[in-house]
């Protein structure tokens, strides 16, 4: 079973708009000390938007200007075959991000130097949201697609393991989220796809992760389709949708009584709404959003020690980088508050 004693330590979901890579892990090593994650650059380039940033070694992938697709006009077989290949043989070795593609995960291990972290944290984008958004030459999501469809899966999980791989080395105690803002439109006629195929794409992801699974939706869902896959956490938005888990009381305790955790989302992602928060308006927040699992017998100390305390989704689209770095330090304000009221 996997530690999710966190104790509502505070972390990031990747994306900060920063885009010097060293500025961005310099601040994630001073506000997240405990559970560092490599931060994304979107504003950077686009190869580091969330969808682009996975796609290198993808067979057919095209990326012109702010566009990505798989062309598939072109003989793709060969590309296929290696990847195959590599799948059945679990050879990941090539399926990295590169510094192109990645420049906070190039400078990450060198910022962390200095700490001695409980764990680290990494990211790949979901096959759900990744095969709806990435598409054809003619604008189809790819994961409609007879061949395509079973590709993708498979693919973030190559890029998971081998992410992970090199995670490890900085810290053998590894949290990997697949991020899933896509399942927002599961049950809508924006997703043809069942509840059971939903799951095992996900689990062909998870499959490549050892370490603790987490996985992120910054909207509504049917957060009963996430708790029956094998992830460890679950990511919400407890900020702007705080009753949208609460729904799901029954299963939310099923899952926390096996042992697994419940990120948070209480920082907003907003410049606005940073700027008018306090620590103690988003503890109130923090305590409201848990009322409802305690009313319904999940006890108000589990739901301390079984969290962790992230914003509501990444931090990329919020404007200015000072308020980014106002977030992240009301995230770890808020940690430190909590943790020392309920923990001690």
């Amino acid at each position: 079973m996997a530690n999710c004693q966190f104790g509502c330590l505070p972390t990031i979901i990747g994306s900060v708009p920063h885009k010097d890579p060293v500025r961005a892990c310099e601040l994630v090593a001073h506000y997240l000390r405990d559970i560092p994650a490599w931060p994304q650059l979107p504003k950077r380039t686009f190869l580091e938007n969330m969808y682009a940033q996975y796609s290198e070694g993808f067979p057919g992938i095209v990326i012109k200007g702010e566009k990505i697709y798989v062309d598939r006009k072109q003989d793709l077989t060969r590309q296929l075959e290696q990847f195959y290949t590599d799948y059945l043989a679990n050879d990941f070795s090539k399926y990295t991000l590169s510094p192109e593609y990645a420049a906070g995960f190039q400078a990450f291990p060198d910022a962390l130097r200095k700490l001695t972290p409980r764990a680290v944290k990494g990211h790949v984008t979901g096959p759900i949201s990744w095969g709806l958004t990435v598409t054809d030459e003619s604008g189809k999501a790819i994961i409609y697609d007879e061949t395509f469809g079973d590709v993708v899966p498979k693919f973030l999980r190559l890029k998971a393991s081998r992410q992970e791989q090199v995670l490890s080395k900085i810290n053998r105690n590894t949290i990997m989220f697949v991020d899933e803002p896509y399942m927002t439109a599961f049950g809508s006629i924006a997703m043809q796809l069942s509840r059971e195929q939903v799951i095992a794409a996900l689990e062909e992801t998870f499959a490549g992760i050892r370490g603790i699974k987490g996985v992120h939706c910054c909207g509504n869902t049917d957060w009963s389709v996430l708790m029956q896959t094998s992830a460890n956490i679950i990511h919400f938005d407890a900020y702007k949708y705080p009753d949208s888990l609460a729904i799901y009381t029954k299963e939310v305790k099923k899952f926390m009584d096996n042992g697994n955790c419940i990120g948070w989302g209480i920082i907003p992602t907003d410049a606005e709404s940073v700027n008018k928060e306090s620590v103690a308006s988003l503890k109130d927040r923090l305590e409201s959003a848990m009322a409802p699992f305690t009313r319904k017998g999940i006890p108000f100390k589990t739901l301390v020690e079984q969290g962790l305390l992230l914003p509501a989704c990444g931090l990329g689209p919020i404007g200015s980088e000072a308020a980014a770095e106002r977030a992240l330090q009301l995230l770890a304000d808020l940690s430190a508050y909590i943790r020392s009221k309920y923990i001690g």
